[in-house]
């Protein structure tokens, strides 16, 4: 009886890791909840993200843009360069985690926001990808 109820749990709590699994793939990422304007004035480090902003011209714009781009499972989710901002979608490898990026550009300001969909920490992920992209153009 006892082997019955730990093997029953066990299978249980796979179960429920796989559907955590898939969740994350596939919930939805409304862009009017996450492609929003950045209210950040200066840099921050946050418990689930973090804000940058530097100076920048549209040439430094679309650098980023060029540089997000090519991050490994990552796509956009809404904006483009014309409207001066954009968001980005980067799934973590294993998992799919989806940490949202947006970059806007406005009066030789450029402000980039990284922030996580699930969970409460990051472990500084998104302030990392901030960073690179950064160091990437300068």
């Amino acid at each position: 009886m006892f082997r019955k109820g730990v093997w029953m749990a066990g299978t249980l709590l796979i179960f429920i890791v796989l559907f955590a699994m898939a969740y994350v793939r596939v919930a939805p990422l409304d862009p009017q909840r996450w492609h929003v304007p950045i209210v950040a004035s200066t840099d921050e480090d946050l418990t689930g993200g973090a804000v940058r902003v530097i100076s920048g011209d549209d040439a430094t714009f679309k650098a980023l843009d060029v540089e997000a781009q090519n991050l490994k499972r990552t796509r956009v989710l809404a904006g483009s360069l014309a409207e001066g901002r954009i968001t980005y979608v980067t799934r973590s490898f294993f998992f799919g985690f989806p940490d949202l990026t947006t970059i806007e550009h406005a009066d030789g300001e450029i402000r980039l926001y990284g922030r996580l969909r699930f969970g409460r920490s990051d472990m500084g992920v998104n302030r990392n990808r901030l960073e690179k992209l950064i160091a990437a153009v300068q």
